[in-house]
């Protein structure tokens, strides 16, 4: 290799680990993020195709990617057919090395993706897990049509890839859901306070009680299928007072 071809091989790595780790400064959606690792994995790896399969944490939800339609095609019908290289792997929590699909165990292990992956001029598939920490969260296929076997330095870049990849969309939807978990405690914080003002405004205003006064907020709520802060910011603001305040008959 020659001393401008391997400049040329370290820029594309920089540029591939730099671009898999944007969803740690900004938002950046999973299928964006699957795609782009296997984008990634057909520039460095020198193979024909690569597909993607991750769990999203706390859902019922599998996103499947790929770097073209006709592979991605593949995947999904793999799912549909509960077989295929990127199942296994999932499964297994392991790596297969390679695997030639024009041979028998191939046509034995997968009766449904072998013929179809042929059929698209795929010859052999080696997968790794798609890891962060302890945990496997999918996989990651890699398609070759022609012979030459991916060597052990190809496959380690394949899972570095992989595993970064992971942990970042991983990080960024646990940051989301912190975000989402303190956006609405602060809500429910702001309505609590809100309450208790309201309350208080009407204990003083009627003389009664504060557990009166929110009874007397909470039928008005029920009767009138408004919120509870909302009716506290409407006494607040003036709006309910007139009708709150008025004697009980």
């Amino acid at each position: 290799m020659t001393a401008m071809s391997e400049r040329q091989r370290e820029e594309r790595l920089a540029c591939a680990f730099a671009d898999l780790a944007a969803p740690l400064v900004r938002e950046v959606s999973v299928p964006d993020a699957l795609h782009a690792l296997t984008e990634h994995c057909v520039d460095l790896l020198e193979v024909s195709a690569a597909g993607v399969m991750l769990d999203v944490p706390r859902g019922q939800v599998v996103e499947v990617a790929a770097s073209d339609e006709y592979t991605r095609s593949l995947e999904l019908f793999g799912l549909e057919w509960d077989e295929g290289p990127l199942l296994d792997c999932r499964r297994s929590r392991a790596d297969v090395r390679e695997l030639r699909l024009d041979t028998e165990p191939a046509c034995t292990r997968w009766p449904r993706f072998t013929p179809r992956a042929l059929l698209l001029g795929f010859t052999s598939v080696a997968t790794v897990p798609l890891r962060c920490q302890d945990t496997v969260f999918g996989a990651l296929s890699l398609l070759h049509d022609r012979p030459t076997p991916l060597d052990d330095t190809r496959l380690r870049l394949a899972q570095a890839l992989a595993d970064t990849a992971t942990a970042c969309v991983i990080r960024q939807q646990a940051l989301h859901e912190q975000r989402t978990q303190i956006a609405q405690l602060q809500e429910a914080l702001e309505s609590r306070v809100l309450i208790e003002q309201a309350k208080g405004y009407l204990a003083s205003s009627r003389g009664c009680s504060a557990d009166q006064a929110f009874i007397r907020m909470r039928t008005y709520a029920r009767n009138r299928r408004l919120k509870l802060p909302d009716v506290a910011r409407q006494v607040l603001n003036g709006g309910a007072a007139d009708t709150l305040l008025r004697p009980e008959r």
